[in-house]
């Protein structure tokens, strides 16, 4: 049985928000914002596609969120060998009850780090399909349930194509926001080097500051936050507007606006608000419709990238004006 705790408020989900992402800003060095943004997701009840070259804490970011959240933690390492039953688990003979039983995989942990997952076969990253929208899994015909809370932070290498097999549009519509670190400017990676001289060893433990049934007390508070119609029809201009762009061949779906929606009233919840503005949204748009769109082909020859639509998208759109607060410019 799993433990129910009472919605928290917006005001103490804020608070509870700004010291997870205090806790793991003592391993990961900066990126605050970015944080806030998979911090955001995560309450959101959605899954974050990290993706950046190597060498930006992907990885210890991943860590240190499922340390900070009290979440149990697997990382699976995708390569060309890995089949689905690596990552979903399978039944294996019992000898003493002369019984096949399940044995359950990688997937079964509140928070799994699906680390280069652009590295193993679509039939392997078709595995996570189910988990990821139904949060169970199927074995052999039969269907067994993933912890609650269930949360995916799959890394990827955009530069390196080689040995690479690229996530269908299908399976890139699932993550609900799509982060990258970027480089730290110096003052940050020489953090970086100081903090691991002073910890004199290379492995960070953070000490949790919730567990998982106060991330769902978190994620209840996240329902409760109220959204006006100016903002929600703002959300869908926004996903209508990327497929009458001349550079794209398939525009974002209504699971796009939904990310838009669902992010913003987490991300509104972080910043110490129980209503959404259209602000909010114009933060994660990058985030939530980039990985999204399909460009033509003949695209890449005028080095036209999704995330320069959506810059474009954001830009062109006209923001609704909120009636439950103003927003400073």
């Amino acid at each position: 049985m799993t433990e129910d705790r009472p919605a928290l408020t917006p005001a103490a989900t804020a608070e509870l928000g700004a010291a997870v992402l205090d806790r793991v800003g003592q391993a990961v060095v900066g990126k605050r914002a970015e944080l806030q943004l998979v911090l955001a997701a995560v309450l959101a009840g959605g899954h974050v596609l990290l993706e950046d070259v190597p060498g930006l804490g992907k990885t210890l970011a991943a860590r240190s969120f499922a340390q900070a959240l009290g979440l149990s933690f697997r990382r699976l390492q995708f390569t060309p060998d890995l089949v689905p039953a690596d990552v979903t688990g399978s039944f294996v003979y019992d000898q003493a009850t002369s019984e096949f039983v399940f044995r359950p995989g990688p997937l079964f942990a509140g928070l799994v780090l699906a680390d280069e997952i652009n590295r193993t076969p679509p039939r392997t990253q078709s595995a996570l399909l189910e988990a990821m929208q139904e949060h169970q899994v199927t074995v052999e015909g039969e269907t067994f349930a993933l912890p609650d809370p269930f949360c995916v932070l799959a890394t990827a290498n955009p530069v390196e194509h080689e040995g690479t097999y690229p996530l269908p549009e299908a399976q890139l519509d699932r993550f609900l926001l799509r982060v990258s670190f970027g480089y730290p400017p110096p003052e940050e990676e020489w953090q970086v080097l100081t903090r691991r001289l002073g910890r004199r060893r290379e492995e960070v433990t953070l000490e949790p500051v919730t567990d998982a049934a106060g991330l769902r007390a978190m994620r209840a508070a996240v329902e409760a936050v109220d959204v006006e119609e100016s903002v929600s029809r703002y959300c869908v201009d926004l996903v209508t507007a990327t497929r009458s762009r001349p550079e794209v061949q398939v525009g974002a779906s209504p699971r796009g606006a939904l990310a838009l929606l669902l992010t913003a009233r987490a991300l509104a919840v972080l910043r110490g608000r129980d209503f959404v503005v259209p602000e909010d949204v114009k933060d994660l748009g990058v985030a939530a419709l980039a990985h999204r769109l399909t460009l033509k082909p003949e695209t890449w020859m005028q080095r036209v990238t999704p995330v320069s639509v959506a810059r474009a998208v954001l830009a062109e759109v006209p923001v609704p004006t909120s009636t439950l607060a103003v927003v400073p410019g």
